[in-house]
């Protein structure tokens, strides 16, 4: 087993792992760390032991413990990010480019400012970067992200009432469809099953498999089954509670005449059929039994 040493990069969740390289590290402790996007600085957040066959490519080393000049200069950059963002955002304004600006980065080193932006189609910022490489004297990249990353920068309040998963705790997006929300029975309303980024909620992602299995578990809406020796109608799932609705076809409520229904629940609903399939499995065995026994008969009566 290897060691290995997670760190996180910024107000980013999620986490990177690196090579300890012999250096004596704990949690908490910052450490400078070399990404494809330059020098970083980052915080350790886990320590832990893994295969090495899980990496199928080597892990990059981490280069070295932070020192307090590199504290100074990291809160340094953090100015020099909020200067150059509203620099970049004026000179966006006045060439007229559309496009939003949503933060700037700066390596540690300062060899890169990332300036990153979302737009709606492809956008000409070539004028752009010129005049930001003539004024900062550096490399220059600009980045477009999506409207799921915006969210998860700038954060926001979810219709749960608590704030965005996105970015208080989720690492990665994970991939959300339409068919979701239709296993879920939830509204089709777009503005009800929709995030802040005005994207499908990740958070129906989280009960899915939940939803599926229940799905596997009960007949569907609308089928008929036998319980207690009578027929029912399925009218709704329960997946909260994994029961049944049923509606009685056979009987009436005698003051209105209307069919009865009843929730049932998954344990009754398995441990009648249980009963049903043991009393099954002994009628079968009764006719196994008797066939067994004309058959002798037959035999004795042939010899």
């Amino acid at each position: 087993m290897k060691e290995v040493v997670g760190v996180k990069l910024g107000t980013n969740n999620k986490v990177y792992y690196f090579d300890p390289a012999d250096i004596r590290i704990d949690i908490g402790t910052d450490v400078i760390v070399e990404t494809a996007r330059g020098l970083k600085f980052a915080r350790v957040v886990d320590i832990t032991k893994v295969d090495p066959e899980e990496y199928p490519h080597e892990l990059k080393s981490i280069l070295r413990l932070a020192t307090s000049e590199d504290v100074l200069k990291k809160k340094e950059n953090d100015i020099k990010e909020v200067s150059a963002f509203e620099f970049c955002k004026k000179t966006i304004e006045e060439m007229k480019i559309e496009m939003k600006l949503l933060y700037v980065e700066y390596t540690l080193d300062v060899s890169k400012i990332i300036f990153y932006f979302i737009a709606d189609e492809r956008v000409d910022f070539r004028e752009l970067v010129k005049v930001l490489a003539s004024k900062y004297r550096t490399r220059i990249e600009l980045r477009q992200i999506g409207v799921r990353d915006e969210a998860r920068k700038l954060g926001g309040i979810g219709s749960c009432g608590r704030a965005l998963c996105c970015s208080t705790w989720m690492q990665d997006f994970v991939p959300v469809s339409i068919n979701m929300a239709k296993t879920q029975n939830l509204s089709l309303n777009p503005s009800k099953i929709s995030g802040r980024c005005g994207r499908l909620m990740c958070c129906l992602k989280y009960e899915q498999e939940h939803y599926k299995t229940v799905i596997k578990m009960f007949p569907p809406k609308g089928s008929t089954i036998e319980y207690k020796g009578k027929s029912y109608k399925v009218l709704d799932i329960n997946f909260i509670k994994e029961a049944l609705l049923i509606e009685n076809l056979d009987d009436f409520e005698p003051d209105t005449q209307e069919k009865t229904s009843i929730w049932l629940t998954y344990k009754d609903y398995c441990e009648y059929l249980e009963i049903k399939n043991r009393g099954k499995d002994k009628k079968d065995n009764k006719k196994k039994k008797k066939r067994f026994k004309n058959k002798k008969r037959k035999n004795v009566r042939t010899n």
